[in-house]
């Protein structure tokens, strides 16, 4: 990739951050975004501004093909098979939510199982919590092993007919591990289970095909793969959606409704109440159009590029504590000893640098890997290797400061 005119395409790249050129190593928190959604966003607010599926004037018209086609490229991106399968939301926490309170609350009893990783992001563990609270299911883990990967015969060990959902991120927003998501959802269906998959952290990284995936429901969120924040993505095959209650309901997931009753749309629209982000809808399918010109598979082996560099550099420093497996998808977590991750961060922003410092939405995790924060590098197709270098020199640095004032 030519990675400068890439970089070109993103104005909020070229300025500096205390007299720094900025380096952004925050992408797993959320990504910057091309000038060309941006100016898609300006476009809708300048031009055919207006609400969807109500009106038969020109410009609710114009605004609700362009909704309406950016669902479609939604589509096409992940592998759905009908436009009814993809429901807009806020983000992926919605998402997972609206599977919990509209698919699993009505459906889980005493004693019914739900199983998650320990490694899972807040989203994907806490609506579970209140779900098992309220049904009296227990919410049980897959053992991690110590690198921080699933193994699968324990996977199979740990599923059985009382497991009615299986939920699982794809990648760990904290070590990067790539799980196995296609071989859990098989081994969860032989038990007749429903198979989630938090896809937050691949989707913008990684090509993503729900049917090869066999996935019953996945999330993700539009601003961690170019595109606006509030917008996100819940797929669901057809005849799951069509089987829940609407979580939220009132103006446009209606057919009729009298004084004591109501009937619902037809999928989507059924499980989307009130009036959606218009213009976060389509500047998503404009970053998907971004994406899509690069090629996922060009993105995904780049970044691994990336990823490979930093985790070499930093595991050459002493001092350095790395989490998570070797094979990783675009993020190294690390701690530096006797350095709280606050004080690296402010130190690396000092220089120039965005990382993310904290347990990133994921205490248990944190418990398990015997810490409480840690520091995060994380990595898309517009970072270059010279930032890396350029890290991996601030770190080195940082440690070295700290040490002498210790």
């Amino acid at each position: 990739m030519d990675i400068q005119s890439i970089r070109e395409d993103f104005p909020i790249l070229t300025q500096q951050v205390n007299g720094h050129q900025l380096v952004y190593l925050d992408n797993s928190a959320t990504s910057q975004k091309p000038r060309s959604v941006i100016q898609t966003m300006v476009d809708y607010y300048e031009h055919y501004n207006s609400n969807v599926h109500r009106g038969v004037h020109t410009l609710g018209t114009r605004a609700t093909d362009r909704y309406e086609e950016a669902r479609e490229k939604i589509r096409n991106f992940i592998h759905a098979k009908s436009e009814k399968e993809i429901i807009y939301t806020t983000g992926t926490t919605q998402s997972l939510n609206l599977v919990a309170y509209g698919y699993g609350l009505a459906r889980l009893g005493a004693g019914d199982e739900i199983i998650i990783t320990p490694m899972e992001h807040h989203a994907n563990l806490i609506p579970w919590q209140q779900v098992a609270k309220k049904t009296g299911a227990v919410l049980r883990y897959f053992p991690m092993e110590d690198d921080g990967t699933l193994d699968l015969e324990k996977v199979r060990q740990s599923v059985n007919s009382r497991t009615k959902i299986v939920s699982v991120t794809e990648v760990s927003n904290v070590l990067g591990t790539i799980n196995p998501v296609k071989e859990i959802a098989r081994i969860a269906h032989e038990q007749g289970a429903i198979m989630i998959v938090d896809g937050a952290q691949s989707t913008p990284h990684m090509a993503i095909d729900v049917q090869d995936m066999d996935a019953d429901f996945f999330a993700f969120s539009g601003h961690k793969m170019l595109g606006p924040t509030g917008i996100g993505v819940l797929y669901g095959k057809q005849a799951l959606l069509e089987a829940m209650e609407p979580v939220e309901t009132g103006g446009e997931m209606i057919d009729e409704v009298g004084f004591q009753s109501a009937t619902w749309a037809d999928l989507p629209w059924k499980l989307e109440a009130g009036t959606p982000h218009i213009a976060g809808a389509i500047g998503l399918g404009a970053a998907i159009d971004y994406l899509q010109q690069i090629g996922m598979g060009t993105i995904q082996r780049y970044e691994e590029q990336l990823t490979a560099k930093t985790y070499d550099r930093l595991s050459s420093i002493d001092g350095v504590t790395l989490y998570g497996p070797v094979k990783r998808s675009g993020l190294v977590s690390f701690n530096i000893d006797g350095v709280h991750p606050h004080d690296v961060s402010t130190a690396l922003d000092s220089e120039g640098i965005a990382v993310r410092a904290g347990h990133h939405c994921a205490q248990p995790l944190m418990s398990c890997l015997k810490c409480e924060s840690t520091v995060r590098a994380s990595f898309y197709f517009y970072n270059s290797e010279d930032e890396i270098d350029y890290l991996a020199r601030a770190i080195q640095e940082t440690k070295e400061f700290f040490g002498h004032v210790v």
